[in-house]
């Protein structure tokens, strides 16, 4: 009989709660993968994962878990956690290697508590006029967060994210602007799965094509996350990365592809 892992995401928790339920085996990894990446792709601080009633018919596709995490650890996303295991399958988590609470309770206290007004979100047309209300979105964060410094490089990173969906992915998008730490956190979800393409350097007369390159330049990481559904371009500031003048900014430049 085919198996399948399915998704329902308890919002009313200080972080997010995704509930996978349903028989993991090799046939449904994909379809947990999905759900866990979906959740990811919104940028919370953490996600908590409440697996009881998750039952693990081949233990071997635990490591599908593994895999998530890791990939998570390279995101803006800051943490991952696991909890509730049914008792039968305490041995198989445990020897996983992703962090396991014994309850759902256990897990939001070992994160603590989220950091209040940490996030502006906002949800965009492909249109003319997305790049300038992105631009206000991150404008607005940089000054709510006492950042003015990295208000330029910030204004640069979305205006390159957003002109790509724009330009290429023509569909509707939300965009994301956290703060943890000494990080500024900006990302642009889409339903589009073309990946960004790094092309290389460019002639300093040609028109366009360098949005990575500008990224590059003024982020301290960069990368994209393939979802079921399309994508998430994102991006991490720092006072510590190279300040770019706005003059370098052109509103047509995208993000090139193959």
């Amino acid at each position: 009989m085919p198996t399948d892992v399915r998704c329902q995401v308890v919002s009313r928790e200080p972080y997010p709660v995704a509930c996978l339920v349903g028989t993991l085996d090799g046939h449904s990894m994909p379809a947990a993968r999905d759900a866990l990446l979906g959740c990811l792709a919104d940028q919370p601080e953490a996600v908590v994962v409440d697996v009881s009633r998750l039952t693990v018919a081949d233990p071997a596709a635990l490591s599908i878990f593994t895999v998530v995490a890791e990939q998570a650890a390279g995101w803006p996303v800051a943490r991952l956690i696991f909890c509730e295991p049914p008792p039968r399958d305490v041995a198989t988590w445990r020897g996983s290697g992703v962090a396991i609470a014994p309850t759902r309770q256990d897990a939001l206290a070992r994160l603590g508590a989220p950091e209040p007004d940490n996030r502006l979100v906002a949800e965009m047309e492909p249109a003319v006029g997305a790049a300038r209300r992105a631009r206000e979105l991150v404008t607005e964060a940089c000054a709510r967060w006492e950042r003015p410094e990295l208000a330029g490089s910030a204004c640069i990173v979305v205006t390159e994210m957003v002109n790509n969906v724009v330009a290429h992915a023509r569909t509707p998008m939300t965009v994301s602007v956290a703060h943890r730490g000494s990080d500024m956190l900006i990302s642009v979800r889409d339903y589009s799965r073309a990946e960004p393409q790094f092309a290389g350097m460019v002639p300093p007369t040609s028109y366009g094509g360098r949005g990575l390159l500008l990224i590059d330049r003024v982020a301290s990481r960069w990368g994209s996350a393939q979802l079921a559904d399309g994508k998430a371009v994102w991006a991490v500031l720092t006072t510590e990365d190279e300040p770019l003048e706005s003059s370098a900014l052109e509103p047509h430049d995208t993000l090139s592809r193959r």
